[in-house]
């Protein structure tokens, strides 16, 4: 009976609190030195191991490197209350489900900034509600942990931008040629757009949905 409830005590009281020491010290880690590689990076490579044309490019560059354009273009498209909110945008996702409720849309994610950069950190991105867990359990750390800044400087060092292409830098670089610090409004809106989408979408071969919503946003971006 005493060595039953030693691995009772040791699986449901050790092993939760060993974990959450762990992850605890990673954000804690994470909040200081670049991240080097990803789940999703990882899970890109062995999709694509058959490719030769693949390879992964990246490039980390400091918040204070990156031209503001992509900063404010990011959070017009991807989350406007970033800046505001603690990692969840509750009134979204409340929106979402009464339109669901009523049968006028389907479920979708409403993830943040915050979501998207515990997602790509800590998951490989697929979608279950076990990783929607795992995934806000993320969020709510490095909420807590980080600094704004540091979650869009480590958001936009690690999304995926286009085939094996990770970071604004690296995106930069590839499709025009400069760096991340001399990316124009126009630039910054075009790679933006094509976030939802990097592995299908480029923002130098813009589709028509492309360059209206670059129309569109550029009204929009200061």
């Amino acid at each position: 009976m005493k060595k039953k409830r030693k691995w009772t005590f040791k699986l449901f009281v050790m092993l939760p609190l060993l974990f959450i020491a762990t992850s605890v010290g990673m954000v804690l880690l994470l909040k200081w030195i670049p991240v080097a590689y990803t789940p999703l990076m990882l899970k890109r490579t062995i999709e694509f191991r058959k490719d030769d044309t693949f390879h992964t490019t990246k490039k980390w560059v400091k918040l204070s490197d990156i031209s503001p354009h992509m900063v404010n273009a990011v959070v017009l498209t991807e989350d406007q209350k970033f800046y505001t909110h603690n990692g969840f945008d509750w009134e979204e996702m409340q929106k979402m489900w009464d339109l669901h409720s009523k049968g006028q849309s389907r479920l979708r994610g409403c993830s943040t900034i915050s979501q998207q950069t515990a997602k790509n950190l800590f998951s490989t991105g697929s979608s279950t509600w076990t990783r929607k867990i795992w995934e806000a359990y993320w969020t709510f750390l490095i909420e807590k942990m980080w600094s704004k800044d540091r979650i869009m400087e480590v958001y936009l060092n690690i999304i995926e931008m286009g085939p094996g292409i990770y970071g604004v830098e690296a995106a930069a670089q590839k499709y025009y040629n400069r760096s991340a610090s001399k990316l124009t409004r126009e630039q910054a809106i075009a790679i933006a757009i094509c976030l939802p989408n990097p592995l299908r979408m480029n923002p130098t071969k813009p589709t028509r949905y492309q360059l209206q919503r670059r129309a569109t946003l550029l009204q929009q971006i200061k």
